[in-house]
């Protein structure tokens, strides 16, 4: 017998009905780490990174008010493109989809999905965030779950956006063996031009990016490790309570949902637009892989999310800036100074931005020219 999903609020601050966790409740396991530890110990094969959590990231009073600022100025933007996005889903999938977010950073974007249907067409959706690991795979035994009791086939695959498209790959793979799911995966944004149903290819700042667990309901990011999670256990995460007083999952929700009246509901899904994926970012991402170095894709964090969140929980080499880009990237300038890693503006970037995770780590690492690396 497979448990039953966690819900706010025993198991995050989001309401109960906005979504149901297919994850185990590690909160009373001590799993953090510091950041330089987790780095070289999984740059050497010592662990992998879903074996453990970082040390969450407490914003400052200064990128506190600049996430806010953020926000305010890009509410509007992040409505149209759920808008698109859900409407994409519906005229695809039918008017009973089972919408299922990835861990976490689809979880926002899925309850805002669900939020734009009930606001344009009241529907009620029914919304899951499940695990996928990078190199490990997806959670058989949350699909499993699903499977027994939604059918399959309405299941909708939920991201906040692409980077190079490993998730996107990694979730193809995953679900194959699983009849009747559908490996396609709807996000908010793909600049990496990943997939075919998206809310928009720009790179933009999705506020929702600029935080870890207080703008996504208090809940870490996911952990698998052998120790923690049997073969029938959810994958685990944890709830972090201690952080009540620096959420802003509701405010973040909230303020998105008050610009669903700027949208009209009529808003048409790019039906009408080349929808198939390029690739291009993979492309990208090989070429600055190879120009600087790394010999590891893995390493290459593209896109205003991605780079945020290496700054947030990897430990940075350098950020690439695609040359004159504004405000979206603000945050990024604060993190990078905050930690002491250039910032090296570009041309000919398909993104606003790059994070490069340091290669070969080490906490005696060398090559802050941002070419040559040597082993300590």
């Amino acid at each position: 017998m497979l448990p039953d999903p966690l819900r706010g609020p025993a198991f995050s601050s989001y309401a109960p009905d906005e979504v149901g966790w297919l994850l185990k409740d590690l909160s009373g396991v001590r799993l953090e780490a510091p950041i330089e530890e987790r780095e070289e110990a999984v740059q050497n094969g010592g662990a992998h990174y879903a074996e453990s959590l970082p040390v969450e990231y407490q914003p400052t009073a200064e990128y506190q008010a600049l996430f806010r600022s953020a926000l305010d100025a890009s509410a509007r933007r992040v409505a149209h493109a759920v808008a698109v996005v859900t409407e994409t889903v519906l005229a695809e999938r039918g008017p009973a989809p089972v919408l299922v977010s990835l861990a976490r950073a689809g979880t926002p974007v899925g309850i805002l999905m669900r939020r734009w249907a009930r606001h344009a067409h009241d529907l009620d959706l029914p919304h899951y965030t499940i695990s996928i690991v990078r190199g490990r795979g997806i959670d058989t035994s949350a699909l499993r779950w699903l499977a027994a009791h939604h059918d399959p086939a309405c299941v909708v695959f939920v991201d906040g956006w692409t980077g190079k498209g490993a998730i996107t790959r990694e979730l193809a793979a995953a679900v194959r063996p699983f009849d009747g799911f559908d490996p396609r995966i709807a996000v908010l944004a793909d600049p990496g031009g990943c997939v075919e149903t998206f809310g928009t290819r720009d790179d933009f700042l999705v506020p929702s990016a600029c935080l870890n667990s207080t703008v996504s309901g208090l809940v870490s990011r996911t952990v698998l490790r052998d120790d923690l999670i049997g073969p029938d256990d959810f994958h685990g995460a944890k709830f972090y309570r201690d952080l009540a007083a620096s959420d802003v999952s509701a405010h973040f929700l909230d303020t998105v949902t008050a610009r669903f009246a700027d949208v009209p509901t009529s808003v048409a899904a790019p039906r009408e637009a080349d929808r198939t994926p390029t690739w291009a970012g993979w492309e990208a991402v090989t070429r600055v892989s190879e120009a600087y170095g790394i010999g590891d894709v893995n390493l290459v964090k593209p896109g205003v999310g991605e780079t945020t969140r290496v700054l947030l929980r990897r430990v940075p080499w350098r950020v690439l800036a695609r040359r004159g880009a504004g405000p979206d990237l603000d945050h990024v300038r604060l993190l990078a100074a905050q930690r002491g890693v250039p910032v090296e503006e570009v041309d000919e970037l398909p993104y606003l931005c790059v994070g490069l995770i340091h290669p070969r780590y080490t906490r005696g690492a060398t090559g802050a020219d941002g070419r040559a690396v040597v082993s300590a």
